[in-house]
């Protein structure tokens, strides 16, 4: 293992010279500086990082704790993370909550046991209006910041975040242009801010445009392809008189739309589709999706600046940036009548 002082001998200086050098020193010529890192690098010397732990106090790790990491939108966002901690000197460490507020708080004490310099978290929701780690993060003065909208228990800490209302929307107004004015939406779980606020985004589309909102059209689901496929289905059972599906991610959307086209519904021809989130299975579906990109690479590119300013204690505002309406093959223009009217059940199954 090649120590400070085989630089310092090969360098002919100090052991403190080389200390200072390889810490960008000021009171270090440029000249010394270049000649002890190019020696360090040529010896293949290592930093010790518990020794440089000691000295700042600083661990250089940053705890990224998401519900799950197989999410397509969340991968992206901490594969950014990840590339911008490592251009600043962090690394990361990464555990999944599956949406557990149990395991949640387990993994955020196992970070601070850690030590870590600052946390990316995404909320395991709950309808609480208080959450005991969250506290504990205000208490300890831990830099967090929240991947998505803050809710009751997390609301004092800076988040980065969809302008989610905005883009639903969008995606409501598309729709609207093509002539649809029954418009059934698909919802997710009640717990997430994000379903509330993409509901907000299409029921203001439908009050601007002077319809009435019509609740019968919302239907509660999940988050899952299996939710949005049981919703067709119960569209279809209700002979719901929609022209057009607006689903609260790509996942229903995509659900939704394999089972109408199964019972040989015609998309967009007698009923258009529209997801959030733009996954990459959204692009190459048999029939590509209408949705709205979420910005997921620049969300953890934001997140990171605004982990620095939290690090360098300044306070940040909330960062809340648009989604991009990514017209395709799902939507088109309304139909006269509701063909879903016409589709009969048998049994589980839908026929025309």
């Amino acid at each position: 293992m090649v120590r400070l002082k085989d630089i310092a001998v090969r360098a002919g200086v100090s052991v403190m010279t080389v200390s200072k050098a390889l810490r960008d020193e000021h009171d270090i010529s440029a000249e010394t500086k270049t000649r002890v890192k190019l020696l360090a690098q040529q010896l293949g010397y290592v930093p010790d990082s518990s020794a440089q732990q000691l000295r700042t106090r600083k661990t250089k790790l940053f705890g990224v704790v998401v519900s799950s990491v197989a999410t397509p939108i969340l991968s992206r966002v901490v594969l950014a993370i990840e590339e911008r901690a490592y251009e600043s000197g962090y690394d990361i460490l990464v555990a999944q909550t599956q949406d557990k507020p149990e395991r949640e708080e387990a993994c955020i004490n196992r970070f601070l046991a850690r030590r870590v310099d600052g946390f990316f978290v995404v909320p395991a929701y709950r309808m609480a209006t208080e959450a005991r780690i969250y506290k504990e993060l205000l208490a300890r003065r831990v830099p967090t910041v929240v991947l998505g909208h803050t809710a009751p228990f997390c609301k004092e800490f800076v988040s980065v975040e969809t302008d989610d209302v905005q883009a639903s929307y969008a995606a409501t107004q598309h729709l609207l242009g093509l002539g649809h004015k029954r418009i059934a939406f698909i919802s997710g779980p009640v717990a997430l801010p994000s379903t509330n606020e993409r509901l907000e985004g299409y029921r203001r589309a439908l009050r601007e445009a002077g319809l009435d909102v019509d609740d019968r059209l919302v239907f509660q689901a999940g988050g899952t392809i299996e939710d949005g496929a049981a919703t067709a289905l119960q569209m279809i059972n209700e002979r719901t008189d929609a022209t057009a599906i607006q689903a609260v991610n790509d996942f229903t959307a995509l659900g939704c739309m394999e089972t109408l086209l199964k019972q040989g519904v015609r998309v967009p021809a007698d009923i258009s589709v529209v997801g959030f989130g733009d996954i990459l299975l959204s692009r190459h579906f048999r029939l590509p999706l209408t949705t709205l990109n979420q910005p997921k690479y620049r969300l953890g590119s934001a997140a990171v600046e605004t982990m620095h300013q939290l690090l360098r204690g300044r306070k940040p505002e909330t960062r809340r940036l648009p989604a991009e309406l990514v017209i395709r093959e799902s939507s088109g223009t309304a139909p006269a009548t509701s063909l879903l009217q016409r589709v009969k059940m048998t049994g589980t199954e839908a026929t025309l």
